[in-house]
């Protein structure tokens, strides 16, 4: 079986756990330093992962928003790199833009990648150079070269005039609380790009960084630098992904 294959099952599999507990009253926990809340289905899910993927591929390392990091994953090649439910939140309010957030990534850079939103059956796929796919049918980000009247999902605070030297441009601002989720829709021309300009966890975008690019759109942090993951801190400097409005949106902020 290959990589792509394998977390594709996976993702599949957390689904059916995490859709038992949701609008099921899952016990919920407040994590230290403000991180924000976790449920059991959360840990439930990350368990299943962790257990079935590193058997299937016991050299590979781990890294998850769930599993206390260590260091051993900065010794291999190949490091899984997971967010076992991506928009808590929405899951705990009972909206349905979760998602099981799978990637592979060898000596920094992605692999194959599997986001996956079980309530509304949607599975984002896509593996390096081989394209990105939803639900099997090919995806490809939208054609807008301008930046007024683009729509971008963003958390409210990003359009804050502080972060835009020449003025706040005239984008459309929507949100879905799943970054991996934004990811996709960017990817499938739904959106015309995403970006957080705080520092962003790795878990929460490597995995749709990967179909973004491979729909033919760009992530970059939003200083307009490269992506590389499995950082020894796992976090990058904000992050800004579009499609043709990529280079505007960076040139606006900078």
């Amino acid at each position: 079986m290959n990589d792509l294959t394998l977390i594709e099952n996976a993702a599949r599999e957390a689904g059916e756990i995490a859709k038992s507990h949701f609008k099921n009253n899952p016990q919920i926990w407040d994590k230290a330093n403000n991180a924000g809340p976790v449920t059991q289905a959360d840990l439930d899910v990350d368990f299943l992962l962790r257990d079935q993927l590193l058997a299937a591929r016991p050299t590979y390392g781990w890294l998850s928003e769930e599993t206390e990091d260590t260091t051993d994953r900065l010794s291999t090649d190949n490091v899984f790199i997971v967010d076992p439910i991506d928009g808590t939140r929405a899951f705990i309010e009972g909206a349905p833009h979760w998602a099981h957030s799978l990637a592979i990534v060898k000596k920094g850079r992605v692999q194959s990648a599997v986001v996956f939103l079980p309530i509304l059956d949607l599975m984002f796929t896509a593996s390096l150079k081989g394209g990105a796919f939803l639900n099997g049918r090919a995806i490809s980000v939208g054609d807008r070269q301008y930046t007024n009247g683009a729509d971008i999902l963003s958390s409210k605070s990003n359009f804050n005039d502080e972060f835009w030297p020449g003025g706040f441009p005239g984008l459309k601002r929507s949100f879905r609380s799943s970054l991996a989720y934004r990811l996709c829709l960017v990817a499938s021309g739904d959106f015309d790009g995403m970006l957080t300009l705080r520092p962003t966890w790795e878990w929460d975008v490597a995995a749709g960084t990967l179909i973004l690019a491979e729909a033919g759109g760009y992530a970059t942090t939003q200083k307009g630098q490269a992506i590389q993951f499995n950082n020894p801190h796992p976090q990058l400097d904000g992050l800004v992904a579009a499609g043709g409005v990529q280079a505007s949106l960076l040139a606006l902020l900078a």
